[in-house]
């Protein structure tokens, strides 16, 4: 009797794959052999992966994500996500692991369900988050680590992509206005903004290392009502405590007021604490807002405070010439965390924590000096040995997708990301104002356009608590539509008492004034019952 279908070669080869059957019959194979080396019931002799099937399976694969991601990036025909509820997903991919291992035919379907179901944040009209697109040299980077599998700790496993790193930290550190500096990729802005906390009280009491928290007076930080919510996670990570970030309030477009910073750093010196650290945000979450860095840091030099600067989203206005002065004062900051995998495109994930201090203070504040891995007496300079300034042993070389990228399109190319994202914002503004049933919420100054769209049944209404109540009902329900349907994805959420409203973000190149236009028209066609 011949089976010819998929589903019976499968379970043929899993029977084959099984620890019983597969070990069975290569140790009956290894043992006719002779010299077979049997070890607590194991054969040691020859390798016992199929590279020729492995090699297949790869190339199988590859294939599939070209014709499914790659090719499919930029086709606005397509479903930007297929939505399903989790239970049902959950049925859909079949989740559970096995003890037999699954044929390469189904683990292929596999890889393609897997692309089918997840949303397609390369789609030109994924709007939902501050990254999107795709950049293929970032891709081929990150096709290249991925097969390498490195770790960047010392020279002598990851030799080019320590010094990759390093020569992009250097070129960073140049676009911030420094003559010198120091810095480290890490795994996210929020990790990056711990780091400048625990090395700003590193600096202000470099006995903590050692002797930890007690005996210490009561640290305070500061930073603005609109700051990244990291701040208060690194807080309570580190043992300073929630409560001892002081959060500065910001004016009607969301930017730090330093006369109140002012206030609130002497109002924690007149209760006996000890400031240490000010954080502002170059480019906040919702609102795209950029807090004033000079006058901020006047205050810190005259209080000796460590002054950090959250620049993960707003960063990379410093690579254009245009727009750069949105960060004017930056280059007085002692810190800056900065995310080339948001508006650059350089792909998740790629942060950099870049620190003014060049006399090795971010080794000292993190170094362990693990034997095994540092030795002094190598047979090369053991300055090239960076992993010991970071807090994690194993590190991706994150710097290394975001260097091709700037290798290949320069930082002109690069330049041209960041003015042509603007302007895309510039130009859905004025749309917007055209508009009826469109309503800004404020005039932007980066890539945050945020609106609130007035359905039809709402816009004689009058402004009272009634309306803004049904307003802050609208948002979600556009939004579950647009994702049911799979035509877009974009942000909502409410914020400082203001109802739900919707944050649109402007990043990838894929993106075009008919994607601009198509977002208007499609949160109208989506409302129109409403």
């Amino acid at each position: 009797m011949k089976h010819e279908d998929s589903s019976w070669c499968c379970y043929q080869l899993s029977l084959y794959r099984s620890p019983t059957n597969r070990v069975g019959v290569c140790k009956q194979e290894m043992l006719q052999k002779k010299n077979a080396v049997l070890v607590d019931g194991v054969i040691l002799n020859g390798p016992i992966m199929d590279s020729k099937a492995g090699e297949k399976f790869v190339e199988d694969a590859c294939k599939i994500i070209m014709e499914e991601v790659v090719q499919k990036a930029d086709d606005i025909t397509e479903k930007v996500c297929e939505w399903q509820a989790p239970e049902k997903l959950k049925q859909i991919l079949d989740l559970e692991m096995r003890d037999t291992g699954e044929c390469d035919q189904k683990v292929l379907q596999l890889c393609r369900d897997v692309i089918k179901y997840s949303v397609k944040t390369n789609h030109p009209r994924f709007f939902n988050q501050l990254y999107a697109g795709i950049d293929y040299y970032s891709l081929v980077a990150r096709f290249i680590t991925e097969a390498l599998n490195p770790s960047v700790y010392t020279y002598e496993v990851s030799p080019v992509f320590l010094l990759v790193e390093e020569a992009v930290i250097k070129k960073m550190i140049e676009f911030i206005g420094w003559e010198e500096g120091d810095g480290i990729f890490n795994p996210g802005g929020s990790v990056s903004n711990m780091y400048a906390m625990n090395l700003a009280r590193y600096k202000f009491c470099p006995e903590i290392k050692e002797k930890g928290l007690s005996g210490l007076p009561r640290l305070v930080l500061f930073a603005s009502e609109e700051c990244h919510y990291s701040m208060k996670k690194a807080a309570s990570f580190l043992g300073i405590g929630t409560e001892n970030v002081y959060f500065i309030k910001t004016d009607e477009r969301g930017k730090m007021i330093p006369e109140e910073l002012e206030k609130q750093v002497q109002r924690a010196r007149k209760e006996g604490s000890a400031p240490f650290l000010v954080c502002a945000t170059a480019g906040t979450t919702v609102l795209g807002a950029f807090d004033p860095l000079d006058k901020i840091a006047d205050i810190c030099e005259k209080h000796g405070l460590w002054f950090h600067v959250d620049a993960s989203w707003g960063g990379s206005a410093l690579i254009s010439r245009k727009h750069r002065r949105l960060l004017h004062g930056i280059h007085r900051a002692d810190s800056v965390a900065w995310n080339p995998h948001k508006m650059l495109l350089a792909g998740i994930q790629c942060c950099a924590l870049l620190v003014k201090d060049n006399t090795g203070l971010l080794k000292k504040c993190y170094s362990a000096e693990a034997a095994y891995l540092f030795q002094q007496d190598k047979f090369y300079n053991v300055s090239y040995d960076t992993g010991d300034k970071s807090i994690q042993c194993s590190r991706r070389p994150d710097a290394f997708k975001f260097w091709l990228m700037w290798k290949a399109l320069g930082t002109v190319g690069l330049e041209e990301r960041v003015n042509r994202a603007l302007a895309l914002a510039r130009y859905l503004v004025e749309e917007i104002k055209k508009r009826e049933g469109f309503q800004l919420l404020l005039e932007p100054e980066y890539a945050n356009v945020c609106f609130w769209y007035i359905p039809p049944s709402l816009r004689k209404m009058e402004d009272g608590p009634e309306f803004w109540q049904k307003l802050h009902q609208v948002a979600p329900i556009i939004k579950e539509r647009m994702m049911k349907k799979g035509s877009m994805m974009l942000g909502y959420q409410p914020h400082w008492g203001k109802v739900n409203f919707f944050r649109q973000v402007v990043i990838s190149p894929q993106v075009s004034r008919e994607d601009m236009d198509f977002l208007l028209d499609e949160i109208e066609l989506l409302a129109k019952d409403l």
